[in-house]
């Protein structure tokens, strides 16, 4: 079926397919699953009105100025998660993205969902194989977000330790797995979910989760954004592995929107309340509490004035 401005009928389909009705339907539904945009009108039939905006390997490739990160790219239609992908593919080169246009169950940290729609976003994971510590592991989140925010300007800040916001809504969610063994990471999986294109949000998320487009009124081409992503990162990553982070703590402290605020952290199995003054050169998140100063390096961290904190 290609486009055209008349339409064709389910009947006259499938007299030329040689296939049942029942068969051009289920054709016409996976067709618009994948992203084709078809009116379909009683008595009418089918008009084609366009093509899915996949993202473009090709385009992506060319874009990039990178010797590893991102010069493989796994490109999915759909897949349950690029995470979960990367690490079934584990024995590609270091470097390797996946990328898909849709995930049927793309996670955030904490095992949160994380809503994938098709068109609309940026869905894809960085398999990476440092020779780093377990103790250096969610480093590798913070260098990524600045990466992120490099790459998609427009106000772009980290709210530590995972997370990209525009203005105090949510942008991108950054989660880094590992497989290791008792001595040694045998390999990281970097994943990132940009919001780039996306007009509307679940109730739910509307006063948390915001898109580039929806902040900068530009719809975002999602392959250019993809290989300024891939070409900050492997700037990013190449000092983190040279230096360290505390080599990249500056920068990320100047991005950093939890500084100077007021947080609620979940620390040791409490809840602690108190100022945001630092993030150390080991990537920790220093708050000031009325019985001193703690280290927060994992759990969760609410910012006042972001997603609905007050």
């Amino acid at each position: 079926m290609q486009e055209a401005d008349n339409y064709i009928s389910g009947e006259e389909m499938s007299r030329r397919l040689g296939i049942s009705r029942a068969a051009v339907w289920k054709h016409i539904k996976k067709l618009k699953e994948e992203g084709y945009s078809i009116l379909s009108v009683t008595n009418k039939g089918y008009r084609l009105r366009g093509g899915p905006d996949n993202i473009s390997p090709e385009r992506v490739s060319a874009m990039l100025d990178t010797g590893y990160i991102g010069r493989r790219i796994v490109h999915l239609n759909s897949v349950d998660s690029t995470n979960e992908e990367a690490k079934r593919r584990f024995d590609m080169p270091e470097g390797s993205l996946f990328i898909a246009e849709t995930q049927q169950s793309g996670k955030g940290r904490l095992g949160r969902a994380w809503r994938s729609p098709r068109n609309g976003g940026i869905w894809m994971s960085l398999l990476l194989k440092p020779d780093i510590s377990f103790s250096e592991l969610p480093q590798i989140t913070l260098a990524a977000g600045i990466a992120v925010c490099r790459a998609i300007g427009s106000g772009a800040r980290i709210k530590w330790p995972n997370d990209i916001v525009i203005g105090s809504r949510k942008v991108c969610g950054i989660l880094t797995e590992m497989a290791a063994e008792p001595d040694r990471i045998n390999y990281v999986v970097c994943g990132i979910g940009i919001n780039a294109n996306i007009e509307q949000f679940p109730e739910e998320l509307s006063q948390k989760a915001t898109s580039i487009y929806n902040e900068t009124g530009a719809k975002q081409d999602r392959d250019a954004l993809t290989a300024r992503v891939m070409n900050e990162f492997e700037r990013v990553y190449e000092v983190f592995k040279s230096e360290g982070f505390g080599a990249l703590s500056d920068e990320y402290s100047s991005e950093c929107v939890t500084l100077g605020r007021r947080v609620q952290v979940i620390y040791r199995n409490k809840s602690v309340t108190g100022n945001a003054v630092m993030v150390d050169e080991n990537g920790a998140l220093i708050v000031e509490t009325e019985d001193g100063r703690i280290a927060v390096t994992s759990g969760e961290v609410s910012v006042r004035g972001i997603y609905g904190y007050i």
